[in-house]
């Protein structure tokens, strides 16, 4: 079953100094951090603050590709977590026929903001990260867990939504 969520807000790992998007459940108060490189959380964070680059970055030039293709992106799907990566698909729309693309979620993602497409997360992906986290919590601790769900608005610096 698909879970339908929202970029809560692009932070830094206090642990790691990696980039952490923050998707909460529309409904409910599922809560799914996916750690993503810089350069994809730059890309990200530039269309949450509706930066205007001068020339169109990568996801801006796809979105006008699927455009002139008269194209649309009907939803993006964090569909797998597989050894602590994190899979998605772009589910496009052309003349009623719906297209899957393989996707990493942090591209799935920036596309999704510059198309205004809704995001969905698999429950299966869900439990499967609480479930590796709580498996590193055992071997670690759970201070990271703690402090993603006690997260407030001012945490989130100039990029919560």
């Amino acid at each position: 079953m698909e879970i339908e969520m929202k970029i809560r807000g692009l932070m830094m790992d206090p642990v790691t100094n990696v980039p952490i998007v923050i998707l909460k459940g529309v409904e409910g108060s599922a809560l799914l951090p996916i750690w993503v490189g810089v350069y994809e959380a730059n890309a990200i964070a530039l269309e949450i603050e509706k930066i205007a680059t001068p020339r169109p970055m990568t996801h801006d030039l796809l979105k006008n590709v699927l455009h002139g293709l008269d194209c649309s992106v009907n939803k993006v799907v964090v569909n797998q977590l597989i050894d602590d990566t994190f899979y998605a698909i772009i589910w496009l729309e052309r003349d009623g026929r719906l297209i899957s693309v393989d996707s990493r979620p942090s591209d799935a993602l920036a596309l999704a903001l510059r198309t205004d497409s809704p995001i969905f997360v698999e429950e299966e992906v869900i439990k499967s990260s609480k479930a590796a986290s709580a498996k590193q919590e055992k071997d670690s601790s759970q201070e990271l867990k703690r402090w993603l769900e006690n997260l407030g608005d001012e945490d989130l610096g100039k990029y919560k939504m």
